[in-house]
């Protein structure tokens, strides 16, 4: 973990409510897609901790939704303005667990993390598959990012506005031998309960500290507890506890 001023370049609107935030600045404490940055921002008494999307030797790109306070902050944020960032932090996805042909699903701003994922599983030889879901047509991003790696890419939408109707569950492959998936609760215990094969699932909790002090994000799992912030934000299919 690093602390440090971070510069924005931009910050953009990407989809209803979805923003773009890219900040330069230093990166080389981030090890693994899936760990995440802590902004402190004005008015607010604690971080607000967002999961990293992409990042170089220059900077790195976060994406996140305006559902509150924080959030609402974050968007006014123009380029050329500060922030002070806690850098690399939480445990990400681990390649070396990830199969030859991978899946990854992300459930609308879980998708931000399993952009950065899929660019480390081809950078490692490995073939990652990805399934994207969202409520409707007006929330989609990054869809043709992802089909710009060449990664083969599904689509769902609840309301069936856009590609699949239905959940991410509707889209899964029948041909692949693990599974990565970050998204809300309810989006990852179906995932659980449907996909045929291990796995790793990273977990939203709201933090106080981010990194393992405050012990705010504490979670049982089957060899006891963890902080979501610290052991976490990534667990093991057969770790978790619903």
């Amino acid at each position: 973990m690093t602390q440090g001023i971070y510069r924005v370049e931009y910050n953009k609107l990407l989809s209803k409510d979805v923003w773009e935030l890219r900040l330069s600045g230093d990166t080389s404490a981030i090890a693994a897609p899936g760990q995440f940055i802590n902004i402190k921002l004005d008015g607010c008494f604690l971080r607000r901790p967002i999961s990293i999307c992409d990042w170089d030797h220059e900077g790195l790109t976060v994406i996140y939704k305006v559902v509150g306070k924080g959030t609402a902050v974050l968007c006014d944020v123009e380029p050329g303005q500060d922030l002070d960032v806690l850098c690399g932090l939480g445990n990400g996805f681990d390649v070396s667990k990830c199969g030859p042909r991978t899946l990854v699903i992300g459930g609308g701003v879980g998708t931000p993390p399993m952009y950065g994922l899929a660019k480390a599983l081809l950078k490692a030889g490995k073939t990652p598959v990805a399934v994207l879901g969202f409520n409707t047509k007006s929330e989609i991003f990054y869809e043709e990012r992802f089909r710009a790696l060449g990664v083969e890419t599904a689509v769902t939408t609840v309301d069936g506005s856009y590609g699949t109707k239905g959940f991410v569950t509707d889209a899964l492959p029948e041909n692949y031998d693990y599974f990565c998936a970050c998204g809300p609760l309810p989006m990852l215990k179906a995932v659980y309960n449907t996909a045929a094969t291990s796995g790793l699932m990273s977990f939203e909790e709201r933090m106080g500290c981010g990194f393992g002090a405050c012990m705010g994000c504490s979670c049982k799992t089957k060899y006891g507890g963890k902080r979501i912030c610290k052991d976490g934000p990534v667990l093991e299919k057969e770790e978790i506890i619903w």
